[in-house]
């Protein structure tokens, strides 16, 4: 594979570094559900987060953090309309459907589950987005309660706002409130796709050691200040966070299981019976385990993509 590879999805068919790419599979999978509905919210949504991140949208600053960037916005959307779609294709007698709605609802919000990192215009506190690390979420909250009536959705407004918090940890999961179990199903779906999206990416080991762990510096996270004054070292260093990669796993993988009800698992549906998004993470997480028993990260050569708006 060539390192254009690493712009892929797990089906190596669209293009996650493109908008538009995944626009159109979006799109797709909406009206092979829903042949009768219009795509335009999702169309309008994709185009003024294209420009959120790129910093053409009016009163925001384009992004500037390197690991939650619009190629991780973009699986995670993708991997949301798949989850979705796994989940119509699984229902069985009792189960609620997903109107159109509520399957706009649910991709614009993980189009937006990271907008809370983005620093508007006035901003004279952060000086990057990733210092809003442990607050993005909530930020990212405010934001789609004014975002969703431009929308035509603004009814659902408080609704996303509280899907959201399934991709953060600012609120316990089974406390995030929802008014109703269709909507908490959607919120498990979202929080699924924000894992598995980014832990099946081709260069997630890559972007642990050279974009994450920067963040967690710039938020302040990879050293803790402890009651009685000592430093406690989270991570040392980029390679150190790969290294310590499989134990993160098994934290995900709890939550993927019991806080988000196993939902991951409708992904199999969607691809005809193979969990794609499974099967590159378990990739993924062998190879950090390997590198992680060596105590050696060199093997890691491959080029993530940017897609941010400095780097053109």
């Amino acid at each position: 594979m060539t390192r254009f590879s690493n712009e892929y999805d797990v089906t190596r068919n669209v293009r996650t570094t493109d908008p538009v790419a995944v626009n159109i599979e979006v799109d797709r999978i909406f009206l092979d559900l829903y042949s009768e509905s219009s795509t335009r919210p999702l169309d309008q949504a994709f185009d003024d987060v294209t420009r959120l991140f790129s910093g053409e949208y009016p009163g925001f600053h384009a992004c500037d953090t390197a690991y939650h960037d619009m190629q991780h916005t973009l699986d995670v959307t993708l991997a949301m309309a798949r989850l979705i779609d796994g989940y119509e294709h699984a229902r069985t007698k009792g189960m609620e459907s997903f109107n159109a709605e509520l399957f706009q609802l649910g991709v614009v919000t993980a189009l937006c589950h990271d907008i809370g990192y983005l620093r508007e215009e006035h901003d004279t506190q952060a000086q990057n987005g990733a210092e809003y690390t442990l607050t993005h979420v909530s930020r990212g909250a405010q934001f789609l309660r004014d975002y969703l009536p431009k929308l035509g959705l603004g009814r659902l407004g408080d609704v996303a706002a509280s899907l959201i918090h399934f991709t953060g940890y600012e609120i316990p999961v089974s406390a995030i409130p929802v008014p109703g179990t269709k909507f908490r199903v959607l919120g498990n779906l979202l929080g699924s796709a924000d894992i598995i999206a980014q832990m099946s990416d081709r260069c997630y080991l890559e972007k642990c050691r050279d974009r994450l762990y920067p963040e967690f510096l710039a938020a302040g996270i990879a050293r803790r200040r402890e009651p009685d004054g000592r430093e406690q070292v989270i991570f040392a260093s980029g390679d150190d966070l790969v290294l310590k990669t499989p134990g993160f796993y098994r934290g995900a993988n709890k939550r993927l299981e019991d806080d988000l009800a196993g939902s991951y698992k409708l992904a199999e549906r969607h691809f005809g019976g193979q969990n794609l998004y499974l099967d590159e993470l378990g990739k993924n997480i062998r190879f950090a385990q390997e590198m992680s028993d060596q105590g050696d990260t060199s093997a890691l050569r491959r080029v993530p993509p940017s897609t941010r708006a400095e780097a053109g």
